[in-house]
């Protein structure tokens, strides 16, 4: 019943038809392209004391490893060695014990260094690639034209008859994006509704409807006529229109760090 109320014509959408005379608004299609985190981001406090809770657990209920059991003949096999009255197969003791492959790593450990997660990206500012603020979610925005004007918002297209909404979502994508950008769309619905009027009557209309898809990034670039920028959520605050992000941000995962 909730998108009966705002679509026009005929409007496929999840395979179900739904017919109303024609509107005064236009029907459009947002895409929300997002780039999920490439390095783990920090855990805070909640998943700090979980994963604490969690390794005390496993620690209580393991069984010896097999280093473990390793270090422990060594321990016997040195024992032996010391007793003189003992023979003691030479060939069978372990050359090298848990002892010096544990020192052996200890010491790989400390000469271990971490990559840098700060891309050329993140020291030029460059917002126009997905390549920079690795342990955040990033969300593709570009340039649109509205009426004289062009905003910063989500690639979007206006419905056609004979179209669902998901082939609009996908022709707007290719259109502003060009053909190198491969995403996945995560459902046949929309995720997301925003409405708004335009300042005076365009061609007869009151304003626009959008209906919002969700997809992920997956490889590709983007044609950099539509001057695209991958912004984070804090990011998106700033630029986009307040009550427009309000609507994108409701479905999208919080971030806490």
């Amino acid at each position: 019943m909730f998108l009966r109320k705002f679509i026009f014509s005929e409007i496929t959408i999840s395979n179900r038809i739904f017919v109303r005379d024609k509107s005064s608004w236009d029907i459009i299609t947002g895409v929300c392209v997002e780039r999920l985190p490439v390095v783990t981001p920090p855990l805070n406090d909640i998943q700090k004391k979980f994963k604490n809770m969690l390794w005390t657990i496993e620690v209580e209920k393991s069984l010896k490893s097999n280093h473990e059991i390793r270090k422990e003949n060594d321990k016997i096999q040195a024992e032996l060695l010391k007793n003189e009255s003992i023979e003691v197969d030479l060939d069978a003791v372990s050359k090298i014990t848990a002892q010096d492959f544990e020192d052996a790593s200890k010491e790989e450990l400390e000469s271990f260094k971490f990559a840098n997660i700060e891309t050329e990206a993140d020291k030029k500012g460059d917002k126009s690639t997905h390549d920079r603020c690795l342990q955040k979610h990033l969300v593709l925005v570009t340039q649109v034209k509205l009426g004289k004007d062009f905003k910063t918002i989500l690639p979007q297209g206006v419905w056609t008859e004979g179209e669902t909404l998901r082939q609009t979502a996908e022709r707007a994508l290719l259109e502003q994006c060009g053909p190198d950008l491969k995403v996945k769309f995560l459902s046949n619905a929309p995720s997301g509704f925003y409405k708004y009027k335009y300042p005076s009557e365009i061609n007869g209309k009151i304003g626009a409807k959008v209906f919002f898809y969700y997809a992920n990034y997956k490889a590709g670039e983007i044609n950099k006529a539509s001057k695209p920028n991958w912004l984070t959520r804090n990011e998106m605050t700033e630029i986009l229109p307040e009550k427009y992000n309000k609507s994108v941000q409701s479905f999208l995962i919080e971030e806490s760090y």
